[in-house]
Formats: C-alpha cells, sequence, structure tokens
C-alpha cells in the first residue's frame, strides 16, 4: 500500500536561476552527486531537479524517457496567509497566471482550497494552495 510521496524528479535548464527562485521560495537546497542533481527540500518533500549535465548525456536512464525541462506541474500547500504568498512571489517577480480560485486539493481526500498559478524559471507549473 502506499503511504505518501517521496519526491519527484524533474529536468532543469536555467540551474542558477531555479536555485535562486526556489531559495526565495524558502526552500532548502542540496546539491547532490558532485552537482548532477540538486535536491529542493521543504517540509518532509523534495524535488530532484536533474542538471543538464546528467539529463542531456543520454547515460542516464531513471527519469522519464520523454521530460524535458518545464514539464512539472506541481501543487505545494502554503502555510500562510493569502497575502504572505503574493509578498513572496512579487519579491521573486513572477506573474500570477491564474488564481485566486477554488481547487480541490489533495488533503484529506479532496478539501478545497484557494489556489495560485505561476511558472517557474524553467516554466514548470506552480500552485500554491491555501486552506483555511
Amino acid at each position: 500500500m502506499i503511504q505518501a510521496l517521496d519526491h519527484v524528479a524533474v529536468p532543469m535548464e536555467a540551474v542558477d536561476e531555479m536555485l535562486k527562485f526556489y531559495t526565495g521560495l524558502g526552500c532548502n537546497i542540496k546539491e547532490e552527486y558532485s552537482g548532477l542533481l540538486y535536491a529542493v527540500y521543504f517540509g518532509d518533500n523534495k524535488i530532484n531537479f536533474h542538471t543538464p549535465e546528467i539529463w542531456k548525456s543520454g547515460e542516464f536512464t531513471l527519469r522519464g524517457l520523454s521530460s524535458v525541462p518545464g514539464c512539472g506541474d506541481f501543487c505545494f500547500v502554503w502555510a500562510g496567509s493569502e497575502e504572505s504568498l503574493y509578498s513572496v512571489l512579487n519579491e521573486l517577480g513572477v506573474k500570477i497566471e491564474e488564481g485566486p480560485v477554488e481547487r480541490i486539493g489533495g488533503k484529506n481526500g479532496g478539501i478545497i482550497g484557494t489556489s495560485l498559478y505561476i511558472r517557474d524559471p524553467d516554466f514548470n507549473l506552480l500552485e500554491f494552495i491555501i486552506y483555511d
């Protein structure tokens, strides 16, 4: 039986911009495997971002075979207020693609929250959901 989602992994292109962006969101970042990937930690979860050196090598096969930068679609639970989220996103200089809108999240089998959608520097879609 599946208990939880531990991590996801996607390729990235704009390494420096991505690391700065996710640091600005409050994530902890660790370089792993001699800089071939960066683990972005938040809460008990992480995203492994594979650098171009590894995903373009043709030798690394432990990944989605058709994945390219921008293939990610992530929903993060935002612990603060909507105003605090707007503040962080403004500091990062990102455009809101959609929201605020009501969405059914994964918490407790489908509780409704309020979501905002943006893109990171590699154009992955990020949803931030806030539960009451």
